[in-house]
């Protein structure tokens, strides 16, 4: 978790809404053109079902109402306003109460690219549609009741969970072609290209391994986990992934398939 941030959520007025800029709807628009494009031949086939059904507008930065309206419509889910940054605490909170948070602010364009913390286009385009989904939901929520109940030390290997799944899992679909579910590589241009090209390694998703595998925020993923299906991951809310946390704590870590972060000058 970032220790701070140069990002503030903006506070919605007396009528719940947001005041965004005009130069800030700019950049929501071009954050949406742009990966609309992107993600065409790559991403799965549920969550390109799930941006049809949420409708999020091409032009602005819609209200975080809007988008509770339609996932509530479809699993019971809503997206909840929060500020930049929350303790694990609060974040499991609201997965379990089936409240997705979202940090109103959205990128400067010096962050176009690429931004370590969480913006509204992250969560809202990355992120909600799945939670159209009933069982990508229903996990979700699971994992927040989980996380929840975990102890400080067994959060930090579930981190690793939603990490390769949630933010950065890759899908097989039917045909077995290989496509991307995970809102940190549907947000971005880059990842989406450099997850689909040959540079990464895969491997079939294996919870004790995904448990014990280390990784870096700050860099393209060296490795990705592929599900072979929602089912599979579904079937994790009937497992105790405590217990597996357990199991991969005795094993400890992989050897990390990265660099050492540089120390801040």
């Amino acid at each position: 978790m970032l220790k701070s941030s140069s990002y503030l959520s903006q506070p919605p007025d007396a009528a719940g809404v947001v005041r965004y800029t005009d130069a800030e709807h700019a950049i929501w628009a071009e954050l949406h053109a742009r990966q609309q494009t992107a993600i065409g031949a790559s991403a799965c086939d549920e969550f390109l079902h799930g941006l049809d059904v949420l409708k999020l507008p091409p032009d602005r930065i819609p209200q975080l109402a809007e988008v509770s309206s339609r996932l509530r419509r479809e699993t019971g889910w809503e997206v909840a306003a929060v500020p930049a940054l929350i303790p694990f605490s609060e974040f499991f909170a609201l997965l379990a109460a089936k409240r997705f948070p979202a940090a109103t602010f959205i990128r400067r364009r010096e962050h176009l690219d690429y931004l370590q913390e969480p913006d509204i286009f992250h969560e809202l385009f990355g992120h909600t549609p799945l939670l159209t989904n009933p069982w990508f939901a229903e996990f979700t929520e699971t994992y927040g009741r989980i996380g929840l109940a975990a102890s400080k030390e067994d959060r930090v290997f579930l981190a690793r969970l939603y990490w390769f799944t949630v933010e950065f899992g890759l899908l097989r679909q039917p045909d077995g072609a290989v496509k991307i579910y995970g809102g940190g590589i549907l947000s971005s241009p880059g990842e989406t290209a450099y997850a689909t090209s040959a540079q990464p390694q895969l491997k079939a998703f294996d919870l004790i391994d995904v448990l014990r595998t280390p990784y870096r925020i700050d860099i393209l993923q060296p490795l990705y986990y592929v599900l072979d299906s929602f089912k599979h991951l579904h079937a994790l809310t009937r497992v105790d992934l405590l217990a597996a946390v357990a199991e991969a704590r005795r094993l400890g870590l992989h050897a990390p398939l990265f660099p050492p972060k540089p120390l801040a000058a």
